[in-house]
């Protein structure tokens, strides 16, 4: 028996590579297959998509996304060609005489990895056969009215027929490693270990089918995981047979890997299996070549962001906008697990507090949560054309004005200021402003909800009363629906939007990664997350101080809800309490964070997750080096040096501390001084190395 090759790994500028030169990635091949490739479902859309670039570095034509086949999102997408490996092409040409469409092309992301795309419906006069077959290897029966695992069952059998033909026609190398995303790709990997075939299988879910059910009951998820009796929570909402076949994969799978550490004990407790590798999420990172760039892209959004608001509050605007600061949340309308029920409580008693201590700061919070709508609001359009009209009227006048004193000046003479507006000047200005008279409060929508009376959001607010009342310093706004560009009232994508708000508030209740947050971190944008999210627990692990770097830790998980709900409130507070020279050094700091949740050192994770299957599978073949896995010594942002950006953080006996004590801790921060330290701690060398014997880190504990 020849040598089993060692497998371990190095970091390469940034970018994870095989030490074994013995092993060239033309010996394996990379299939990674997902009801999400080129189809915007979810999250896992946003993970492939991004994750495709530095698996394509890595493995180049090797590389492979197998998902179904819709000819809209194909027409936009796909550059359909023809497959470079000859052993891939015989096996569609295979399916294909057998009445299967099969479909290849090249993804237009970046990377332009090759992807393989099976027409679901061709194929469907197999359902009951396959349906059959399924039941003989794994006693799960799918019922006929569910056609989402309908779906899931032809797909995981197309994909199964595909790496059978393709594996039969290799002797020995190379060597296939198939990576399955969530239960609808699970089937694929079940029937295929069932057959035996010579393919290394990986699972990951990115959230556990049963979890989210129960968390959007809002029981009492985490702290009563070990209690809960999953056969009979799974039959009582009717996945019973989702519920199996999201175990089955996890069981069948070679390597089990979840998103996230909060993910992993819920996995554990769902799906009655531990995972073998973590596998954050990460984002492809771009860089702008001046340093504060971001910082003047949050400028101009945030100025279109002000003209909204001037619309929407017309008649009610006695407020400074220079003094607003704009809040936000987004994502799918789940009211408990999104954490929209503890924000919208958390603004209340914020509300209350700078009511109650006068503060000049007002705060207006947008809600962008799609729900079903029949129209604008017209008190919301009309707003928007009461401004416009005002703006032109405004510039009719300094146009006039204009020509006027330019003439005088140019006679050498001063202007008399009170005839050099006309009465008729004067008219049309009286007119604009009593055309902003309004005898109504500015809507807390934007649109015509269709159920607003069961509306969990609007009900809320009703109930607290947060009414956009003049006395009101904290200001709601419910967009239920997805930001365009082309929106005639909020004319921005969500990438632009969020670059022009103040902060992100996610506090979750459940949430296996989080992407809004990080997505705010890349930005530049502070966030409120939750330690019950994917995203929080990274942070918390990664960074020793996370409010320093704009990156609120709520915690939701050894708190009652009323405590956390106190706790995000003061966070808020703290927040609103900032000068503007606080909030953009924050603002700094949590764009270096962003190198944290780059795919070019989160990719290392997954890479571990591959080798540890290879060496499951083929164990003559490869030998995992001895260790755990991938361990992030010195992958870490320390306490900065400098003050706390945030006063929630300094310790002031009284909330409102002078100028004078600002100005001379400024004194203290180091920009330049600072980016450095945390970019060497970033680009710390990584390996797959233990720790030293006898020095054990101690959760929460941090180098500084």
């Amino acid at each position: 028996m020849p040598l089993a090759r060692s497998l371990s790994m190095t970091s390469l500028n940034g970018l994870p590579q095989w030490e074994d030169e013995d092993l060239p990635v033309e010996d394996l091949l990379l299939f990674e297959v997902s009801w999400e490739v080129t189809n915007k479902v979810g999250g896992i859309y946003t993970v492939i998509q991004t994750k495709a670039k530095i698996t394509a570095d890595e493995w180049g034509e090797n590389y492979f996304l197998i998902g179904p086949y819709f000819e809209h999102n194909v027409k936009t997408q796909v550059e359909v060609c023809e497959p470079p490996n000859p052993a891939v092409k015989k096996a569609m040409d295979t399916m294909k005489s057998q009445g299967c469409q099969v479909f290849f092309g090249r993804w237009l992301i970046e990377g332009s990895p090759c992807v393989l795309l099976f027409d679901i419906g061709s194929a469907a006069w197999n359902l009951d056969r396959w349906k059959g077959e399924f039941w003989d290897v794994s006693n799960i029966g799918i019922p006929f009215h569910d056609r989402e695992a309908n779906d899931a069952v032809i797909f995981g059998s197309l994909t199964a027929w595909f790496l059978k033909e393709l594996s039969s026609q290799f002797d020995d190398k190379p060597n296939i490693i198939a990576h399955f995303h969530e239960w609808q790709a699970g089937v694929g990997l079940i029937l295929s270990r069932s057959q035996k075939l010579p393919v290394a299988t990986i699972f990951t879910t990115h959230a556990t089918l049963l979890g989210r059910y129960l968390c959007a009951a809002s029981i009492d998820f985490y702290n009563n995981l070990d209690q809960f009796d999953i056969d009979k929570e799974a039959g009582e909402r009717q996945i019973y047979h989702r519920y199996c076949m999201e175990r089955a994969s996890v069981h069948c799978a070679h390597v089990f890997t979840t998103v996230s550490q909060i993910t992993a004990i819920e996995a554990e407790h769902m799906l009655k299996r531990n995972p073998d590798v973590v596998t954050p999420n990460g984002l492809n990172i771009k860089k702008f070549s001046a340093m504060h760039e971001f910082q003047n892209l949050h400028s101009m959004y945030k100025a279109r962001i002000q003209e909204f608001i001037r619309g929407h509050f017309y008649g009610h605007l006695d407020f400074s906008l220079e003094k607003t600061l704009f809040f936000f949340i987004a994502g799918r309308y789940e009211f408990s697990n999104k954490g929209a029920d503890m924000f919208l409580e958390a603004l209340s008693r914020l509300n209350f507090l700078l009511r109650v201590h006068k503060s000049d700061v007002t705060v207006v919070v947008f809600f962008i949560m799609p729900a079903k709508t029949n129209n604008f609001n017209v008190e919301t359009l009309k707003g928007q054309a009461v401004r416009k009209q005002l703006w032109d009227t405004a510039q009719s006048v300094k146009e006039k004005f204009g020509k006027k004193l330019y003439n005088a000046l140019l006679k050498g003479e001063i202007p008399d200021l009170n005839k050099i507006l006309d009465r008729d000047d004067i008219t049309i200005m009286k007119r604009a402003i009593f055309s902003t008279q309004r005898h109504c409060l500015p809507p807390v929508t934007t649109h015509n909800m269709i159920d607003d009376g069961n509306d969990p959001i609007l009900n809320t607010i009703r109930r607290i009363g947060l009414f956009n009342n003049r006395t009101d310093r904290v200001k709601v706004i419910l967009h239920p629906e997805f930001l365009s560009s082309t929106s005639p009232l909020l004319p921005l994508d969500y990438e632009e939007f969020v670059r022009g708000c103040h902060l992100g508030v996610f506090p979750s209740y459940y949430e296996p990664w989080g992407y809004t947050p990080a997505e705010c971190t890349v930005m530049g944008i502070p966030s409120v997350t939750t330690n019950l999210s994917g995203f929080g627990c990274f942070m918390q692990e990664h960074v020793a101080d996370p409010a320093a770097y704009g990156i609120y830790i709520v915690d939701r998980r050894f708190r009652s809800p009323d405590e956390s709900c106190n706790q995000l409130t003061q966070f808020l507070y703290g927040f609103c309490q900032q000068s503007r020279r606080q909030r953009i050094i924050q603002r700094n700091r949590t764009e270096r964070l962003s190198d944290l949740l780059d795919w070019r050192y989160l990719g290392r994770y997954y890479m571990h997750a591959r080798h540890l299957a290879l060496s499951r599978t083929f164990p003559d073949k490869f030998e995992m080096e001895p260790s755990a896995p991938p361990k992030t010594e010195g992958f870490r942002y320390p306490r900065p040096s400098s003050v706390p950006p945030s006063p929630c953080v300094s310790q002031h006996s009284s909330p409102h501390h002078s100028e004078g004590e600002d100005e001379d801790e400024d004194e203290r921060y180091d920009e330049d001084e600072e980016a450095e330290r945390d970019r060497q701690n970033i680009k710390s060398p990584f390996s797959l190395g233990v720790l030293p014997q006898g020095k054990k880190q101690q959760h929460g504990e941090y180098r500084n």
